[in-house]
């Protein structure tokens, strides 16, 4: 049928409802990626790694599968948290920076106001689940996790010194502690050797990225050690902080077998070649690749700690070596 008073069809006089559902469709999902992203998935990849092993050593076998998704659950919901209030407390910086400027606030996919909720309500729901699926020990471990992260961190320490990844790091070494927790309802030394791991660990992964965006936080303001100090002196911490990482590593050896000893020598062997490679290529002033070790940093820990979690979960017997 045509009408008559502009000469078309009305089939064209309206959106064609099947048009309509796709469109409708992208949209939700354009939303919930811009939300999701707020959480930095990347970053959460972290506590993946180090929470179950922490659990398998913890119980020196596999755990229950129900306590361990739980943990997840719970532990994911409060790093996207912490997580998410970074990117509201940080949404200048993000602006000038490349490697940050398409995160949602900086494109405006997400309001301020309503990514500030969402936190908030991720933070709180990550206690509620902790609490009532896991214990009250994980549960204020995450919460005083999130709180150091952002008071701490993201608003004491990142603007003003460039020991700011070292001692603020001190919040990504929490899940193997709330893994541990989860487990025990403890805190004990264990869990106190893998956080010294991730926390020596955290510096050289992080200023080898520093390093390739070093105009980036220079044009931000943000004092990292790449911007404040030589690219020597920077390798050169890069290797202190690897010898101790490795270090500490064997100082798990009472607690494990002859299984986690061998991965902790070999892989550690393997990241202490790249981290000297590293500082002498700075010396000689040839050609860096300082994301070489930051990718490597990753493989390196989850090598470490998968070694940890198989060890575990065989249960062989272990070493005892007094110390």
């Amino acid at each position: 049928m045509v009408n008559a008073a502009h000469g078309r069809s009305d089939s064209t006089s309206a959106v064609d409802p099947g048009e309509e559902r796709p469109r409708g469709l992208r949209r939700a999902r354009r939303i919930v990626g811009a939300y999701v992203a707020l959480t930095k998935p990347q970053v959460i990849e972290l506590l993946l790694v180090t929470t179950i092993p922490a659990m398998f050593l913890a119980a020196r076998t596999i755990p229950s599968p129900w306590l361990i998704l739980a943990t997840l659950v719970g532990g994911t919901m409060a790093a996207g948290s912490a997580n998410a209030l970074n990117c509201v407390i940080d949404a200048d910086i993000d602006k000038v920076m490349n490697r940050t400027k398409r995160r949602p606030l900086v494109r405006d996919s997400v309001p301020r106001r309503n990514a500030l909720v969402f936190a908030l309500a991720l933070g709180l729901g990550s206690f509620a689940m902790l609490y009532f699926t896991v214990n009250l020990l994980a549960a204020v471990l995450a919460i005083a996790t999130i709180l150091f992260y952002i008071f701490v961190y993201t608003l004491v320490l990142k603007r003003r010194t460039a020991q700011n990844v070292v001692w603020g790091g001190a919040a990504g070494c929490m899940p193997v502690v709330i893994g541990w927790a989860a487990v025990t309802g403890t805190v004990q030394w264990p869990a106190f050797v893998m956080f010294a791991v991730i926390f020596f660990w955290t510096p050289p992964h992080t200023w080898a990225l520093a390093m390739k965006y070093r105009d980036d936080y220079e044009r931000a303001g943000v004092p990292m050690l790449p911007v404040v100090a030589t690219a020597e002196h920077v390798a050169r911490q890069i290797l202190i902080y690897s010898w101790v990482m490795v270090g500490w590593t064997l100082l798990l050896l009472p607690a494990t077998s002859w299984l986690y000893a061998s991965f902790a020598v070999l892989a550690g062997s393997w990241f202490l070649f790249y981290a000297h490679r590293l500082y002498s290529a700075v010396r000689r002033g040839v050609e860096t690749k300082p994301m070489a070790l930051f990718h490597r940093s990753n493989t390196y820990l989850m090598i470490l700690f998968c070694a940890l979690a198989v060890d575990s979960a065989i249960g062989l017997p272990t070493l005892g070596l007094p110390f």
